[in-house]
């Protein structure tokens, strides 16, 4: 399973770059073995893991609650303009802290315009939603129709025509 969702990963990595959004969200649940994965594309590429967490919070240490808020898009993009040109983001749960008040999906969409990115996301799909904790959890996002694309820990992804019959991301 795991070798079939690091094809699925590379394949869609390949076709993240004619996309408007080159974003890749490899989709699991807290301990699915998303973060070896990533190691592992990483590798591929030449490229190490950005700790988004460890990233942010550290630039985020100095400032005020509602500098936070405000600068955060900002200090996201200035951290990752040293870079390399394909990104691959594994521990995002920052963004999603409700004092912040951010959009992750959009966030990370707004980053993915000038470079490819690969993202680890905490959650699950079910038909054409991404799905962020569960409902009652204060971090909880649902997404309809997203404009990326979408690997499963299972293998599947939105480049297979049999996604719930919906080409999810490649509208």
């Amino acid at each position: 399973m795991v070798e079939r969702t690091q094809d699925k990963l590379t394949q869609s990595l390949m076709a993240a770059d004619g996309l408007y959004h080159r974003l890749v969200l490899l989709v699991g649940v807290t301990g699915s073995g998303k973060t070896a994965i990533l190691r592992d594309l990483a590798l591929q590429l030449g490229t190490t893991v950005i700790n988004v967490n460890l990233l942010l919070s550290a630039a985020l240490l100095e400032l005020t609650a509602k500098q936070r808020r405000l600068h955060l898009p900002e200090l996201f993009a200035r951290l990752l303009d040293n870079a390399p040109t394909t990104l691959v983001l594994d521990n995002l749960e920052i963004l999603f802290d409700k004092d912040l008040q951010q959009d992750p999906l959009r966030l990370l969409l707004s980053m993915s315009r000038n470079r490819t990115m690969v993202a680890s996301w905490n959650g699950t799909t079910t038909g054409n939603k991404l799905i962020y904790a569960e409902i009652g959890h204060p971090e909880y996002r649902s997404y309809e129709n997203v404009d990326a694309l979408l690997v499963n820990m299972d293998g599947a992804s939105t480049l297979d025509a049999a996604w719930n019959n919906t080409e999810v991301g490649l509208s």
